[in-house]
């Protein structure tokens, strides 16, 4: 790290906070601290965006109602933050204002992330962008206040999959537990991500599941989402949340991913694995993320995007 933060954030007027496109806890928790940060540290307001719905679950955390989804084109931000953003076409439209801001900075802790904008904050040796932030507030010497500490345990909770996840490091807990001590509730943040969710989204996900794929002798594992099997159960995007996951819990697989279709041209991927580096798979079709979790958009339809994939899988 090659900047001063506090100074950045001093001599900048108009904020602007940019999540991901199917925004999860650990962008969201993140974008939701550093607004509660930059409240308390600095008494400025700064924006915050999402591209995509919000997720039910995530209703709860602090000041996330204030986020917005649309805004003038026209704005030009002074500075401009991205957190969790592995690579910048994942905020979508909201690149316009990252690439016209007077300065920008990248917090993330994706092993893919190319390092663009001005100034980077990226560990990929973090288990979320929430720890990276957590890492930082307490070596510089930010409060963490109690709505700041409440995101970055959901982010860092989330992103280890309620601490279960290869990622979940010592470092990470003991962030936990001094996020505890600043007040935040692990059984709430725990029932508001895991046990808040719609009979419709149970229905429709177990419908994706009893459809899914399996080959080379069980160790792959996918289902496909079409436009009509979202629009069947008035689907958000959200909806898909989970799927890859459910299905790489099966004890034979080693692979995982779920295609969704976003139209007869382009689609969706999200993997997982036990074993393989699904990152560098991804990374082929310009996604990335992590060895055991990663994304990618791929520019075709479901069904030849479904044969790209198997075919660089290497099991």
């Amino acid at each position: 790290m090659n900047f001063n933060l506090d100074d950045i954030i001093k001599q900048s007027g108009k904020i602007l906070l940019l999540s991901h496109m199917n925004p999860d806890g650990d962008t969201l928790g993140s974008m939701c601290a550093m607004y509660s940060m930059i409240y308390n540290r600095f008494k400025k307001k700064a924006d915050m965006s999402i591209v995509s719905n919000l997720p039910y679950n995530y209703k709860f955390l602090p000041n996330v109602d204030k986020a917005e989804r649309y805004f003038d084109k026209s704005l030009v931000y002074d500075l401009v933050i991205t957190l969790d953003v592995a690579a910048i076409d994942r905020v979508m439209d909201s690149k316009i204002f990252f690439d016209k801001a007077k300065c920008t900075i990248n917090i993330d802790h994706h092993k893919t992330n190319p390092e663009f904008g001005d100034y980077q904050l990226i560990n990929p040796e973090a288990s979320s962008c929430g720890e990276v932030l957590y890492d930082y507030f307490k070596t510089n010497g930010w409060k963490i206040d109690k709505d700041s500490a409440v995101c970055l345990y959901t982010a860092i909770m989330t992103d280890t999959g309620n601490f279960r996840f290869e990622n979940t490091s010592a470092s990470a807990l003991r962030a936990a537990a001094d996020l505890v001590d600043a007040g935040a509730n692990p059984n709430f943040i725990y029932k508001k991500c895991y046990e808040t969710k719609t009979k419709n989204l149970v229905m429709f996900q177990n419908y994706c599941i009893n459809k899914a794929v399996f080959l080379n002798d069980n160790k792959i594992a996918y289902t496909t989402v079409y436009k009509k099997d979202l629009e069947k159960f008035s689907a958000g995007d959200d909806y898909t949340d989970g799927l890859a996951e459910t299905l790489r819990a099966i004890d034979t697989t080693e692979v995982s991913f779920v295609v969704k279709e976003v139209d007869n041209k382009l689609t969706k991927v999200s993997m997982r694995s036990k074993k393989a580096d699904v990152a560098q798979i991804c990374s082929l079709f310009g996604g990335g993320g992590h060895t055991f979790a990663a994304g990618c958009t791929i520019k075709a339809g479901i069904d030849e995007a479904v044969k790209k994939i198997l075919k660089e899988i290497k099991l």
